[in-house]
C-alpha cells in the first residue's frame, strides 16, 4: 500500500520538486500551498506524514505543526518541516515538535531517507 504524504509550501517549484521526487519513490502526494485548510484537506486526503515550510506566507509551519500535534484527531501523524533557515528556534522539544526537520537546499537522498524513515518498520 503506497503512503500519502502532504505537502504543504508557498514556493510552488519546491512542491513541484518535492512531488517529483517523493512520487518517484512511490509515494501519493497531495499539495497545498497555503496552511489555512490543512485540518480540512487532511480529513479528505488522509497523510501518513506531513512536510512543512517554516516560512508559510500566510501562518508559520511550526505553530501549524504545534496544532496538529495538539489534536486528537492529528496527532498520532508525523510532521517534518522544511526550511532555509538554519538560525530558526524551531522548538524540537515538547509537545507539538516536529518529528523531524530538513534544511533548503537539500539532498534528494536525505529527503528520500528522513522521508523513508518516518515508515521503517
Amino acid at each position: 500500500m503506497n503512503k500519502n504524504i502532504l505537502i504543504v509550501d508557498d514556493d510552488s517549484d519546491m512542491v513541484e520538486l518535492i512531488c517529483l521526487i517523493l512520487e518517484e519513490e512511490g509515494y501519493n502526494t497531495w499539495t497545498l500551498t497555503s496552511g489555512e485548510v490543512i485540518e480540512q484537506t487532511m480529513q479528505t486526503f488522509k497523510p501518513d506524514l506531513v512536510l512543512m515550510d517554516v516560512m508559510l506566507a500566510d501562518l508559520d509551519g511550526r505553530e501549524l505543526c504545534k496544532k496538529l500535534k495538539e489534536s486528537a484527531d492529528t496527532n498520532h501523524i508525523p510532521v517534518i518541516l522544511i526550511s532555509g533557515s538554519h538560525e530558526l528556534n524551531l522548538g524540537n522539544e515538547g509537545a507539538g515538535a516536529p518529528d523531524g526537520f530538513i534544511h533548503k537546499p537539500f539532498d534528494i537522498s536525505t529527503l528520500v531517507e528522513k522521508v523513508g524513515n518516518r515508515f521503517a518498520a
